[in-house]
């Protein structure tokens, strides 16, 4: 994504602007939670999932952002947005658009750019929002009168030859819509390649994936926010020393993902720390573009410390929360220190909204592989993947 240059008065008058938007910002992503949940039934490309680049979210965007001297400023700025993002089918190396959501639109209104910045991002106001927002979508999943959201969600985006995948496919039978969003899927459905040789790594979930072989790569491609460090993504110097110039793996969940994470190794869990957080948005222009503040730091996460079956190695798993993500689960028992898993095992679930799953690799711990490292690299673009699709190798 290309970056917009501003003027020094440009900047000062978007910095000034996004200020004074943030009631339009918080009326807007009130107008669309509310919309969403108190008409169930609703196709949900008609409210938070609308892509924001069809005439209907722009018009939409526009009737909640129409401010004085704001708006020709808003799309000078926006016009430079692919408005979505480039991902490759690692299967048949077609490159493909997805279009932006609203709700993600939203959720990028909050993290502009211009002097002013620093002071928004930390403002209590726009923290406070994504939490109630997050928080109520949660809340309005978990109530019964929810179910009536699954079946146009599944007609949505296309889902229904998928639910014969999991252990119960038949969507009637989920209480709620969080129980569905967080579905489990049938072992079988996802095997593991190379089942038998503990060298391979795997992806931990049907995403989105980047695979950078240094976190300095990752920093120089990919994660171009300020204040980004190990040490700060762990909340543990000491850890961090450990894997200073490990690789590193991001696995982006859309929220029309298998949206449960699995083991990229066999392991033994050493630790897991919680880290309370924002709820921005994990969208991949808020990560890529320079001058934003890392929301991989900021967000609500989860991190497991993994002793690997074989090498000994320390490996990281980061289950990052997002914009209206409900919460982050365990399943029983995996969050345990002495808990034993294998590769493709199952460790929890996201409830309603997009999150990520970080992988990080001690140095030379394992040789990721190259269509992965080229796609992210010389492509600047994620590659589609699924559970248990080999990601590297140790050697």
């Amino acid at each position: 994504m290309s970056s917009t240059t501003f003027s020094q008065d440009d900047t000062k008058a978007l910095g000034e602007g996004h200020v004074l938007s943030y009631e339009a910002s918080a009326t807007a992503l009130k107008a669309l939670t509310e919309a969403t949940t108190s008409n169930h039934g609703i196709d949900p490309q008609q409210t938070l999932h609308a892509p924001a680049n069809t005439d209907q979210g722009q018009s939409w965007i526009q009737r909640h952002f129409n401010i004085s001297g704001l708006t020709s400023k808003l799309d000078s700025l926006e016009n430079n947005f692919h408005m979505g993002n480039y991902v490759i089918d690692r299967k048949t190396g077609e490159k493909s658009f997805e279009a932006m959501s609203i709700y993600v639109r939203m959720g990028m209104h909050l993290l502009y750019y211009g002097t002013e910045q620093e002071k928004l991002l930390h403002d209590q106001r726009v923290l406070g929002l994504l939490k109630s927002q997050s928080e109520k979508m949660g809340r309005a999943y978990d109530m019964p009168e929810s179910v009536a959201h699954i079946a146009p969600f599944i007609e949505s985006f296309q889902l229904g030859s998928t639910m014969q995948e999991m252990i119960q496919p038949d969507p009637a039978k989920y209480p709620n819509f969080n129980a569905f969003f967080a579905r489990e899927i049938r072992s079988d459905a996802r095997p593991v390649d190379e089942p038998n040789n503990d060298s391979v790594t795997s992806s931990p979930a049907d995403c989105r994936l980047t695979a950078f072989p240094t976190i300095d790569l990752a920093t120089k491609y990919w994660i171009k926010g300020f204040g980004f460090t190990l040490d700060r993504l762990f909340s543990d110097a000491t850890l961090a020393q450990e894997l200073a110039g490990g690789s590193m793996v991001i696995a982006r969940l859309a929220p029309q993902d298998y949206h449960r994470w699995h083991a990229p190794v066999s392991g033994t869990v050493e630790n897991v720390k919680e880290i309370p957080g924002a709820y921005y948005t994990v969208n991949p222009q808020a990560i890529n573009e320079a001058g934003t503040m890392d929301v991989f730091c900021e967000n609500r996460r989860s991190v497991m410390t993994v002793k690997r079956d074989g090498t000994g190695s320390k490996v990281v798993i980061i289950a990052v929360g997002a914009m209206l993500v409900g919460s982050i689960k365990y399943n029983q028992g995996m969050d345990q220190p002495g808990a034993h898993f294998k590769r493709g095992q199952c460790l929890g679930a996201f409830c309603y909204g997009g999150s990520t799953v970080i992988v990080v690799y001690p140095k030379g711990e394992v040789n990721l592989d190259e269509d992965l490292v080229k796609n992210s690299i010389e492509q600047n673009c994620e590659t589609l993947m699924r559970v248990g699709w080999r990601v590297g190798i140790t050697t």
